[in-house]
């Protein structure tokens, strides 16, 4: 393996509460501008792995690296080079599109110069002139969306963490979010993304299925499809997962 073609490597990767093994040995690669699909059901252990590989949380065993650190010796040092989005979008309500934008650039480091530079070219690029000066609170979703993105990237992170980036909004918006992902790694970023709507799946350039803590299936959608005779992403999370003991 050629070390500096991935963004992320993991092996025998583990997560124990006492007695309760929330992530069990699992071992994968991100190579570095893919985007990289990790799935599975409520209580897989998805939300655990992200967090240890955010450097927010300590592996029991295993190791891991993001972005040429350790996940346990480095963490400080990845979270410099992160972003990460949650489903609630992580903003300010009651604060602008613009001081959303500052207020994060600030917490990742960025001078008052870049600040201003990149958010305005953000805006631009975006067609978001009209919503800089409104409260989040007051912004359409898909608006919020966006923006939310944009704040966890505003810092040009190696690699972006989306947890259930797209939940709770119409499948028209999503679609336009997945083009800001696409335009993303077209720059050279890489994407790490969960989600629960399984035809996003088909957007991944490969896809891992968790259950019960380990990966039953990683590979392209297509690969995958044809693995597991099916049509649909659907189909093949049924088939990987239809044994889960843990769903919730």
């Amino acid at each position: 393996m050629n070390i500096s073609e991935y963004a992320i490597t993991v092996k025998n990767l583990t997560k124990k509460f006492g007695d309760f093994t929330a992530v069990d040995r699992i071992t994968f690669d991100v190579r570095k501008g893919e985007i990289f699909g990790f799935l599975g059901a409520n209580g897989a252990g998805k939300t655990t792995a992200m967090r240890m590989l955010c450097g927010l949380s300590v592996p029991t065993s295993g190791n891991g690296c993001v972005a040429g650190f350790d996940i346990v010796s480095q963490a400080e040092m990845i979270k410099r080079r992160i972003g990460y989005m949650s489903q609630s979008f992580s903003l300010y309500q009651n604060l602008t599109a613009e001081e959303n934008l500052r207020l994060f650039g600030t917490i990742y480091g960025l001078s008052d110069r870049e600040i201003k530079t990149r958010s305005q070219r953000l805006f631009q690029d975006l067609d978001m002139e009209s919503m800089r000066g409104k409260r989040v609170g007051d912004i359409p979703v898909g608006w919020k969306q966006k923006l939310a993105f944009v704040a966890a990237t505003i810092h040009t992170p190696e690699i972006v963490f989306l947890d259930e980036p797209t939940g709770g909004v119409d499948p028209v918006t999503r679609r336009k979010f997945w083009e800001l992902i696409y335009r993303a790694t077209a720059d050279g970023m890489t994407v790490f993304v969960t989600t629960h709507y399984l035809d996003e799946a088909e957007y991944c350039n490969r896809v891992s299925i968790m259950v019960d803590g380990r990966i039953e299936a990683l590979d392209s959608p297509e690969n995958l499809k044809k693995r597991y005779d099916a049509d649909t992403m659907d189909e093949v999370f049924r088939t990987v997962a239809q044994d889960a003991k843990r769903t919730e």
